[in-house]
């Protein structure tokens, strides 16, 4: 596996560490998003056969970007058009040979979209997000990460909820996720070696209601995409990391657009949720980070996980 660090981008600074801290704390509604993005525009209704243009990152995680692209060809929708695009970074053999295999792959209503940067352009997803978000032509863009599995009427369904709606940002009410997965486990292990198309083995799932928008199940409206970007204004979150940092920027994204989300009705949803997380370097932190997501892992399976918005500013 190759490292999760660009040698060509510099650590951080003290001043951008700051930086970075301040922002997560604006993001909390502390400071009027309207300072870093004046106004969200009004939107059209769309109708009809819809876009959409599905977003993901891949770094050291082939293994399940392999399921997320296997739903788009076992399942490939019929009620809205699909342009799958999959931010990569050349160094990453085992994802590159797997895009090559899918990209062949003919699928009626889907376009594939294969965008490569360098590495530490790749560990700070909002640029390739917003990098998406300004050139989408689409109605419609889901920002979402490689372990999102679209499963059968998953996306027929979404086109059906999607029908004239003008809300800025919509997330499925409903998800379906694993249990957290170790290294290892059969599921995990299904898609390893020669690419090819798979199956999700729907048992290892259980239902859990989201109460906001959560960064891979992001879907934006195609005008508010073009119109503010991805965190665009943000200057902290379009710079380059050295290493694969904790996603602070999906808040962000969200408190600029003054809303947590709007709940719709999506089938088929599923998330495989894995206990070590390969693109982050080996430290500390990290090994603190994996026992906490344990720890809430536990929770959640002990009740219903419901989110709850922030409040309103």
């Amino acid at each position: 596996m190759t490292a999760a660090c660009d040698p060509d981008v510099p650590e951080r600074s003290l001043r951008e560490r700051l930086e970075l801290a301040l922002l997560h704390v604006a993001a909390g509604g502390l400071v009027p998003a309207r300072w870093f993005l004046p106004q969200v525009p009004d939107v059209e209704a769309r109708t009809g056969r819809l876009s959409l243009e599905i977003v993901s990152h891949c770094w050291n995680y082939a293994h399940l970007l392999a399921f997320q692209l296997s739903s788009l060809v076992l399942y490939p929708p019929q009620q809205l058009g699909v342009t799958m695009t999959v931010f990569h970074a050349a160094e990453d053999e085992d994802t590159v040979a797997l895009l090559a295999y899918f990209g062949a792959q003919p699928v009626p209503g889907v376009t594939w979209n294969w965008q490569v940067l360098r590495r530490g352009w790749l560990f700070r997803r909002a640029i390739g997000r917003n990098l998406a978000a300004r050139a989408t032509r689409c109605d419609w863009i889901w920002f979402t990460d490689c372990d999102v599995v679209f499963h059968a009427g998953c996306l027929d369904g979404l086109a059906l909820a999607l029908q004239g709606r003008r809300d800025a940002l919509v997330f499925p009410r409903v998800e379906h996720c694993s249990e957290l997965l170790p290294p290892g486990d059969p599921l995990l292990e299904a898609t390893r070696g020669a690419p090819r198309v798979t199956a999700l083995d729907l048992t290892r799932f259980s239902p859990r209601q989201r109460g906001r928008a959560t960064g891979p199940l992001q879907i934006t409206h195609g005008d508010v995409a073009r119109a503010c970007g991805y965190c665009a204004g943000l200057a902290a979150y379009q710079r380059p990391s050295r290493y694969w940092p904790k996603l602070r920027e999906d808040r962000a994204f969200r408190w600029l657009l003054r809303t947590a989300g709007s709940p719709i009705e999506v089938p088929g949803v599923y998330r495989i949720q894995h206990l070590r997380k390969g693109r982050y370097r080996g430290s500390l932190a990290t090994r603190l980070r994996t026992a906490i997501r344990r720890a809430r892992s536990r929770l959640r399976e002990r009740g219903a996980a419901v989110d709850t918005p922030p409040p309103s500013r």
